[in-house]
This record gives structure tokens, C-alpha cells and sequence, in this order.
């Protein structure tokens, strides 16, 4: 086979901060037909990536933080630099992060050591980690922050975008979420309808949801209801088609109220079924729901 016809194969480096799943990403990167390498060598990687890419088009996922052998944020940019420039198509450097407190009581509730404090307090850990890893968090091609994740989800978006069966066509998350419990931060596009009258406040549809006709029903009687949907699905259809020219092949949008559990939930509804009916394949997520309880809505 002729070197320029040989498929290319594609490699994702994998990094981030102790604690915020990287070790997860890369067990359903393996899952998904990925080969996976977790901590190899600076000095060998690139010899690694040529004899993978010699063999036809593998595709390798590979973990690199600050105890691989030879790390500096400059030396790994570097590789992946000349990676790129070697016709490795696509390499992509993911990084993992996650909030210092969340990051905290992950390593307290297992009862592990930071690697980087063994004999000190697990911030001082995170903190000097995050410095080291700054560089690579800054120049990373895709950014997923763990902290409000649950392990589906994060599987979720890594599936989202990564699958190698992926379809030509654009897949969309179409999210609901409760602000009490921090924005979705793998989000592409967000909206805040807390500004829409709250079923909340009626004790009739308290225990209600965003699911329930009356409810749905309430929140359409807002004389701003429709203007919003209406410019939203305007917006929606114009942006779709464009990503879909860019090549993105996955996007969130995400919802928010106050709890989760009414204003944001109808509407994340709502524009879920116009995705489809558009035309593209949408996920359709209620963030909070299962936890929403009474908050207000």
C-alpha cells in the first residue's frame, strides 16, 4: 500500500489531575476499540505511535501526566507537536479536571494519598498538580471537567466524542440541570430560564415534574414562553447544520433552573423533540431530576 493511501491512525493524549478521571476515560477509550497505553515514556512514544500507524490505522489512547517518565508540559507539546507533523491525523490532547474541594473529598472518601503528598495534606497536592499541569490544560484540544459528573455521564461524553463508530451525522445531548448543583460544564451551548414562572410556587404542581402536562402547561402560560422558544429553535436551526459543516460530530445544550425538577425539564423536553424531529440523533438528559426532591423549581 501506497504510505499516502494507508489509513491514518488517531491518538488522543489523555492527562489531567489526580482524581478527576482519567483512569476512567481511558478504561472506555478500551471499550471502545481503542488501544491503551497508560504512563508510557516520553522518549518512546512517538517510536510507539509509527509502529502502531505501520500496522494500519490502530487507534491509540495514551495516558501522560506527571509521573511518566521524562514529563514536562513543554516536552510533552513538543511530541505531540511533531506527532502532527508526521501526519498522525487527528492528535488530540484531552485533559481531565475537576474542583479542588470535590478532588479533596474524592481522595478522603477512598482514603487514598495524593501522589504528589504523601506526608502532607492532600490540598497541597492538588494544588502544585494543577500548577505542573497547568500548560496542558491550557493547550488541551478538549477540556471535560469531572466535578458534577457521575460515571455514565462522563462515558457519555467521552462516547460522544470519540466512538469509533461514530455516525457522519451530528449527535446532540439536550440537557436539564439545577444551578443549586453547579452548571453542566461540558455544555456547548447553556440557557437560563429561571426567568419563567415557577410551578414551584403552586402547591398543586409542586410534587410535579417538567414531565407533567399541567406543569408544562403552567410554564407555557408565561407570556415570554413562546417568544423564547421560538428564538431558540430559530437559533438551534440555524447553528445545527453550521457545526455539522465543521465537522463537530457532538454537542450538549443545557437547561437550567433553580431545582431541576420543573422549569428546565420542560423545556429540555421540548427542544429535545425539535432536535429529532430536525432531523438529528439527541440524547436526552434530566441532570437532577432523580435528586431535585422538593428545591425549588
Amino acid at each position: 500500500m501506497d504510505p499516502e493511501d494507508r489509513p491514518r491512525n488517531q491518538v488522543v493524549i489523555v492527562s489531567g489531575l489526580s482524581g478527576a478521571g482519567k483512569s476512567t476515560a481511558l478504561r472506555q477509550f478500551e471499550d471502545m476499540g481503542w488501544e491503551v497505553a497508560d504512563n508510557i515514556p516520553l522518549s518512546l512514544l512517538t517510536a510507539m505511535v509509527d509502529e502502531a500507524g505501520d500496522g494500519g490505522a490502530a487507534n491509540l489512547a495514551i495516558g501522560i501526566d506527571f509521573r511518566t517518565r521524562g514529563f514536562s508540559t513543554d516536552q510533552v507539546l513538543e511530541v505531540t507537536t511533531g506527532l502532527r507533523a508526521k501526519g498522525h491525523d487527528p492528535v488530540r490532547l484531552l485533559f481531565m479536571d475537576c474542583d479542588e474541594a470535590v478532588l479533596q473529598r474524592r481522595f478522603t472518601e477512598t482514603r487514598r494519598r495524593h501522589p504528589l503528598a504523601k506526608d502532607r495534606p492532600v490540598g497541597d497536592g492538588i494544588r502544585q498538580e494543577k500548577h505542573r499541569l497547568s500548560g496542558l490544560k491550557s493547550a488541551a484540544d478538549l477540556r471535560i471537567d469531572s466535578t458534577n459528573l457521575s460515571q455514565p455521564e462522563l462515558k457519555r461524553i467521552l462516547t460522544g466524542h470519540f466512538s469509533l463508530q461514530r455516525s457522519s451525522r451530528l449527535s446532540v445531548t439536550v440537557m436539564s440541570f439545577s444551578y443549586v448543583n453547579g452548571i453542566p460544564r461540558e455544555s456547548d451551548l447553556m440557557f437560563d430560564v429561571r426567568f419563567l414562572q415557577n410551578p414551584f410556587y403552586d402547591s398543586r404542581l409542586r410534587p410535579m415534574t417538567g414531565r407533567d402536562r399541567d406543569v408544562a402547561d403552567f410554564i407555557a402560560e408565561d407570556p415570554a414562553y413562546a417568544e423564547f422558544m421560538d428564538q431558540v429553535e430559530k437559533l438551534l436551526l440555524l447553528l445545527l447544520p453550521r457545526y455539522v459543516e465543521e465537522g463537530k460530530s457532538y454537542l450538549t445544550i443545557a437547561f437550567g433552573c433553580t431545582g431541576g425538577r420543573h422549569r428546565s425539564v420542560c423545556v429540555a423536553e421540548k427542544i429535545h423533540d425539535l432536535v429529532v424531529n430536525s432531523g438529528y440523533f439527541a440524547n436526552l438528559v434530566h441532570r437532577d431530576l432523580a435528586d431535585a426532591g422538593l428545591t425549588s423549581g
